[in-house]
C-alpha cells in the first residue's frame, strides 16, 4: 500500500504549468560520441526522444541510436553478457525486469545520490524518487499502467459497455476477439481475480502449482478469441483496425490512440496495474561509453526532463518534485491529470503489481505459460 499512497500523492500536486527547470550541464570527460539506447517503440519512445535524447543532442552534439527490445531485454543482455559484447548502452525495462538483472549482475549499481541530479530545492535523489527505487541498478522514470480499452461502437454488444476487467472473459455479454500481451504478468493475475480470488490473495495463490493450473485454466475460456501481442503498439492498432474489440497494453498507448490519433476506443480502469519503468546500464561498459551514458542519464532524469516526457504521454514522472511541474498535453493543449493512472477517478480499483515476486517467479512462469500457449 505504501508505492500506492506514493502514487496517489504525487498526483495531487499536477495541474499546473511551473517555471522551466535548468540544468547547466558540465563537460563529459572522456565520453563516447553515439549512444544505443533501448526502449519499446511507438509513442512511449517517441515521448523520450522528444524530451530527453533531442535536447541532450542539440546541447551536446551526440548521436542516438535506438533499440525497440525491451520486451526481450532480459534474454538479449544474457546473450551479450555470454558472448562477451554487450552492445547496449542504455536500457528502459520494467522494474521486475531491473531487479532480475540486477541480482545476475548484468546491471550496473547506482550511486543515486552521487550520480543522479537532486531536485530543485536540493532534495537529494533518493528522497525524491523515494519508495520507486526498488533495485540498486534501477532509475526509475515513469509509473503507468497496463490497463483495458474497447471499441465503443461494437453493434453486437446492444449498447451495454464493460465496467470491469472481467469483461475480458465474458463472452457473452461481449463477444468478439481479444488481444492479450503474450507472457504470464497481468494475464495471470485477472484470470484469477476474475475466476474469483480476493485481490490480495492472487500472489498466494499463484504461489502453487494448482493456482497456476487454476489461471491457465481461466484463460483457456478464452484462449481460441485471443490475439496475442509482444510489442505495446500493437494492440491500439487491433483495435482501431477492427480486429479485436477489447484489448490490453499500456494506458499512454491508448491515450495517444483516443487522444491524438480520434480513435473511437473508451478507456477501462477497472482492475489497472500499477507498475514502474526506467532504465538500467549495462555491466562492463568501457569507460567511454560508461561516462557518457552516466553524464546522459543524471540529465535525462532530473526534474523538468521527467516532467516533460508526461507532458507527450499520460504517465506519471517517477520524481515527487516533477509532478507540479506537469499541466497541459505539449501540443494538444489538454490536461494531462485526468489521463494519468494515478488520477483519483482512474484508479479507484488498482490491483498492485508485485515485482518483486515476479522477479523471483517470473522465468518458471513464462516457461509454463509458453508450453500453454503451445497446447
Amino acid at each position: 500500500m505504501k508505492l500506492k499512497m506514493l502514487l496517489l500523492a504525487s498526483v495531487a500536486s499536477v495541474g499546473f504549468t511551473g517555471p522551466v527547470v535548468s540544468q547547466d550541464l558540465e563537460p563529459c570527460e572522456n565520453c563516447a560520441d553515439e549512444m544505443t539506447l533501448v526502449s519499446w517503440g511507438g509513442a512511449y519512445q517517441a515521448s523520450q526522444v522528444k524530451a530527453y535524447s533531442e535536447p541532450y543532442a542539440e546541447m551536446t552534439g551526440v548521436t542516438f541510436v535506438w533499440d525497440e527490445s525491451s520486451n526481450e531485454a532480459v534474454a538479449k543482455l544474457r546473450a551479450m553478457n555470454e558472448a562477451g559484447n554487450v552492445t547496449w548502452d542504455l536500457v528502459d525495462v520494467v522494474a521486475s525486469d531491473a531487479i532480475r538483472l540486477c541480482d545476475e549482475g548484468l546491471a550496473r549499481p547506482m550511486d543515486v545520490d552521487a550520480e543522479l541530479a537532486d531536485a530543485p530545492d536540493g532534495t537529494p535523489a533518493s528522497d525524491d524518487f523515494g519508495d520507486l527505487l526498488v533495485s540498486e541498478c534501477f532509475i526509475p522514470q515513469i509509473v503507468y499502467s497496463t490497463t483495458a480499452a474497447y471499441r465503443a461502437d461494437v453493434e453486437e454488444w446492444g449498447g451495454k459497455e464493460p465496467e470491469d476487467i472481467c469483461a475480458m472473459f465474458d463472452m457473452e455479454t461481449f463477444p468478439g476477439k481479444r488481444s492479450l500481451e503474450k507472457r504470464p504478468i497481468n494475464n495471470m493475475e485477472w484470470a484469477l481475480l476474475c475466476d474469483g480470488v480476493a485481490k490480495e490473495d492472487v500472489y498466494d495463490v499463484l504461489e502453487t502449482d494448482e493456482g497456476v493450473a487454476q489461471a491457465l485454466a481461466k484463460l483457456d475460456t478464452i484462449k481460441d478469441q485471443v490475439v496475442w501481442w509482444s510489442a505495446a503498439a500493437e494492440p491500439p492498432q487491433l483495435l482501431a483496425d477492427g480486429e479485436v474489440v477489447l484489448a490490453s497494453s499500456y494506458n499512454g498507448r491508448f491515450f495517444s490512440a483516443i487522444e491524438e490519433q480520434g480513435q473511437p476506443f473508451k478507456m477501462l480502469w477497472d482492475a489497472q496495474v500499477f507498475d514502474l519503468d526506467g532504465w538500467i546500464i549495462p555491466e562492463g561498459l568501457p569507460e567511454d561509453r560508461l561516462n557518457r551514458v552516466l553524464h546522459f542519464v543524471k540529465f535525462a532524469t532530473d526534474t523538468q526532463r521527467l516532467a516533460d516526457q508526461a507532458k507527450y504521454i499520460s504517465y506519471g514522472p517517477a520524481r515527487l518534485s516533477s509532478a507540479p511541474l506537469v499541466g497541459k498535453h505539449a501540443e494538444l493543449g489538454i490536461d494531462m491529470a485526468p489521463h494519468m493512472p494515478t488520477d483519483p477517478e482512474n484508479a479507484k480499483n488498482t490491483f498492485l503489481y508485485n515485482y518483486e515476486w515476479w522477479a523471483d517467479n517470473r522465468d518458471d512462469l513464462d516457461a509454463k505459460f509458453q508450453a500453454w500457449l503451445a497446447q
